[in-house]
């Protein structure tokens, strides 16, 4: 599952006009956000975005893997489409919400 930084850091500029872009290294691979919400898992350096029909509207030809063993399928972003990456993490950021933060119990 791991990544190599510099994966990451192209697949972030292949969509830096869709909001602020951020990215955090998670088991391995990386979360790319947008305005703070998860819109790109990398994974053995491949960008996976959720299997949802706004993708399927902007990219209906996007090939389908799964990310992780035991993971749902999910489309994999064609990074070498600039303007369909970012158009379809527009997209995902649109529907997605940020994450509630998780309090601990006492």
């Amino acid at each position: 599952m791991a990544s190599d930084l510099s994966f990451v850091e192209f697949a972030c500029e292949q969509i830096a006009n869709a909001g602020a872009i951020s990215r955090r290294k998670m088991f391995g691979g990386y979360m790319i956000y947008v305005n703070l919400k998860p819109i790109v898992l990398v994974c053995n350096n491949t960008a996976y975005v959720k299997k949802l029909p706004e993708v399927a509207r902007v990219a209906p030809d996007l090939e389908i893997g799964a990310p992780y063993k035991g993971a749902k399928d999910h489309y994999i972003l064609n990074l070498d489409n600039a303007d369909e990456s970012r158009e379809i993490a527009i997209a995902l950021e649109k529907i997605t919400e940020i994450p509630k933060r998780k309090t601990k119990k006492n």
